[in-house]
């Protein structure tokens, strides 16, 4: 499988607090079934400020330390950009982080508020798709104002959207209602790809290989386009591997 959404990189935002436990995370990610993992730290202005250089300077020393502790992980980089009015700004200045590209467009990781659909979103998202950028909103199924209001789900696909589940939200981490409107968007095949979001060991592990084995029992092909074929042909074209 390949995870296209972690906080792995050590002491960048509220993922991994150290090395070591980056480290711990690797593994975790290896014996989940993971190849390839791509590591999106936060970028959300006023509170984690990263932009490429520090994703970057920090992602080489992590990469060069998974390969010196011998875990058989592969890594890229990108970031988790919290929706503000800087991005057009970020992308004219190439100083947003991709995952890589699908459809002859580059994927930003999109990051909404967990509480609302914030004013402007449509006006950006189609600004990025004019721009050659697909937007890939991470985490729909746990947006609160989503999950009250469903049908709203289906204007963010019609603006030009792809999305990303989280694998906790299929397995019932987050509970019970977030669970059945990943399950809900799942049957309809709304989403895209599927990664852990994982931050840290316990709290917020990484859940791919229960998520997986959960999508495959009602449709295996699916299970493998989200978890394997689509994030593959987003990563392949990635800029930093």
């Amino acid at each position: 499988m390949i995870d296209v959404h972690s906080h792995i990189l050590p002491g960048i935002d509220d993922g991994a607090r150290s090395l070591d436990i980056a480290l711990e995370m690797a593994q975790q990610a290896v014996d989940n079934g993971i190849s390839h993992m791509v590591c999106t730290p936060h970028i959300h202005k006023g509170f984690f400020d990263n932009n490429y250089a520090t994703i970057e300077s920090t992602f080489a020393e992590f990469s060069q330390s998974v390969a010196q502790n011998n875990i058989p992980l592969s890594l890229s980089f990108a970031a988790e950009v919290r929706v503000n009015e800087f991005i057009p700004i970020w992308l004219k200045q190439n100083q947003l982080p991709f995952l890589g590209a699908l459809d002859g467009k580059r994927v930003l990781l999109l990051e909404m508020p967990h509480s609302h659909l914030p004013q402007g979103l449509d006006a950006l998202v189609k600004w990025l798709l004019r721009n050659d950028v697909q937007p890939l909103i991470a985490h729909p199924e746990r947006n609160r104002e989503l999950l009250a209001e469903q049908h709203k789900f289906l204007w963010l696909q019609r603006l030009g959207c792809k999305f990303q589940a989280t694998a906790g939200a299929i397995t019932g981490r987050f509970g019970e209602n977030v669970q059945s409107f990943a399950g809900s968007l799942l049957q309809k095949k709304a989403f895209h790809v599927v990664a852990s979001d994982t931050h840290d060991l316990v709290r917020r592990p990484n859940d791919m290989r229960a998520a997986y084995e959960s999508v495959a029992e009602f449709d295996v092909d699916y299970a493998e386009e989200i978890f394997v074929s689509t994030p593959a042909a987003i990563v392949k074209n990635a800029s930093n591997l």
